[in-house]
């Protein structure tokens, strides 16, 4: 948290918390191979590339198409997968590079989006959800620090680091 966190009025400070777990999801994976970002080392099903697929693929979802009503390339939501959560599915095409460059851009274009319009604002896609922007940053800022926190188990289970 920045010295002066007290000072931020609050779009900065939702800001500022949502990018710190942005980036601690990616230093979970930044270091780690391509073969154990594909690896479930847990109980659980997921792999810390899992993990970065699925966070890029809502962030563009949750911003891009639900706050600014833009088209998404995939076509969601009008298309959905017929597969349940496809979006922690990875297969060897997938890499850490590519999903991080992914995750990092969607992250550019949604704090560009928040940037351009009020908390308060609804959001264009009031069909899928009635919420304001401040509503979806704050759901982000928790969906993204479930997945962090998945990360740090996965990771430390792999090679004993946390990806600090």
């Amino acid at each position: 948290m920045p010295a002066d966190f007290t000072l931020l009025n609050e779009r900065d400070a939702l800001a500022t918390f949502l990018d710190q777990q942005r980036d601690a999801l990616v230093r979970k994976v930044r270091g780690i191979s391509d073969a154990d970002a594909h690896r479930a080392p847990t109980a659980s099903s997921l792999s810390l590339l899992g993990l970065l697929k699925h966070s890029a693929v809502w962030e563009g979802r949750w911003f891009q198409c639900i706050v600014a009503g833009r088209p998404l390339p995939d076509g969601w939501p009008e298309h959905k997968s017929p597969i349940p959560d496809q979006d922690f599915l990875v297969d060897d095409q997938d890499t850490v590079e590519h999903w991080v460059a992914r995750y990092e851009q969607a992250a550019e274009t949604s704090r560009q989006i928040v940037a351009a319009v009020d908390l308060d604002q609804p959001c264009a896609r009031t069909d899928i959800i009635d919420f304001n922007v401040r509503c979806v940053v704050l759901h982000m800022i928790e969906e993204t620090a479930r997945h962090a926190g998945h990360a740090d188990i996965i990771r430390e289970t792999l090679d004993g680091s946390r990806g600090r």
